[in-house]
């Protein structure tokens, strides 16, 4: 199987993740440890997880803004909803995930039917959901967190916390969602020309309703993970992960005019971000220029990605990457 461009980025992503742990494994006592590389794959999941549906709807073009105050209210609501009980979890996952789901789904209809600009859309939305989970809060969160999901970060699949195998299958069911269906194709049509995509006779409004949903709806997923691993709320808990999101998929490859790229370069892309900040908080780097070098690095990776890396693998790449656009709009 001959590797492309989008995966050849990928590839290149995972491989200076590990080249950065094995460059800073001697500069502090811990760095690189197991445990370490245990606690990067868990805090790295977080960013993935939202960063699987961001990355659906930047590829059709669009920006959900509203990633980080959804997450909180999918942790809020996991409160509210499931708390301690083993038994709520059957019903209170998925209603949770609904919920963020409609009010991602909401997004996608002010996006489509009242072509409200996605930046502003999504925007207004998260002030919604925000105002939501100020009003079931009452401002101050409380609860328990479910033993159930308390164990997804306690426990060991294979020797690795289940979240992390969770996150991994994942990731893969919405690789080859994308790759080998007919969801997968639209969407990349409608990112690439969704005028286009409209005279072909594309869904286009009903599966851009449904990557918006799709988003709302991961996002609330990690919100409820979040709510089993810090076994805590607080009204700000997503807010930290809009900008990551983002960034994940754009330096996982994917291109912010939508129509190109692949899931499997904004794990790489969380991946890799999630393990420079850890380490960089290990090295105790302060504040300020741990902000400056971490916006360096997405730079420095933005600029190295730039290229179509297909070209060191597969010279005639560039014929193939046109002629599936070409098939994905059909």
């Amino acid at each position: 199987m001959k590797i492309g461009g989008d995966d050849a980025k990928a590839l290149a992503l995972f491989a200076i993740t590990i080249l950065f742990v094995l460059a800073t494994s001697r500069v502090g006592p811990g760095v690189g440890s197991p445990s370490q590389l245990k606690a990067i794959l868990v805090l790295a999941s977080f960013v993935m997880v939202v960063a699987f549906g961001q990355h659906f709807v930047i590829l059709l073009g669009g920006l959900d803004l509203a990633v980080g105050s959804v997450m909180t209210l999918g942790g809020i609501l996991a409160f509210a909803w499931i708390g301690d009980s083993g038994a709520a979890v059957v019903w209170g996952i998925p209603a949770i995930l609904l919920t963020t789901g409609i009010v991602g789904a909401i997004s996608g209809i002010g996006v489509t039917l009242a072509r409200i600009p996605p930046f502003i859309m999504t925007l207004a939305m998260g002030t919604i959901a925000a105002s939501a989970f100020l009003g079931i809060t009452q401002g101050v969160p409380r609860g328990n967190a479910s033993p159930f999901l308390s164990s997804l970060f306690t426990g060991s699949w294979i020797g690795l916390p289940p979240v992390v195998i969770l996150t991994i299958a994942l990731t893969a069911a919405g690789s080859i969602v994308q790759r080998m269906t007919a969801l997968g194709r639209r969407i990349y049509a409608i990112g690439i020309n969704r005028n286009a995509a409209l005279l072909a006779g594309l869904p286009v409004r009903r599966v851009t309703i449904l990557c918006y949903a799709l988003s709302g709806a991961t996002a609330g997923l990690a919100g409820i993970l979040m709510m089993g691993y810090s076994s805590g709320a607080t009204l700000t808990m997503g807010q930290s992960y809009l900008l990551p999101s983002i960034a994940a998929v754009v330096v996982g490859g994917t291109s912010i005019a939508g129509g190109r790229g692949n899931l499997a370069g904004a794990a790489a892309g969380a991946l890799l971000l999630t393990t420079f900040t850890t380490i960089i908080t290990g090295l105790a780097v302060g504040e300020g220029w741990r902000i400056v070098t971490y916006g360096s690095v997405i730079l420095i990776a933005l600029l190295l990605l730039r290229a179509d890396l297909s070209r060191w693998f597969d010279p005639g790449s560039r014929i193939q990457t046109s002629t599936g656009r070409l098939d994905a709009g059909a």
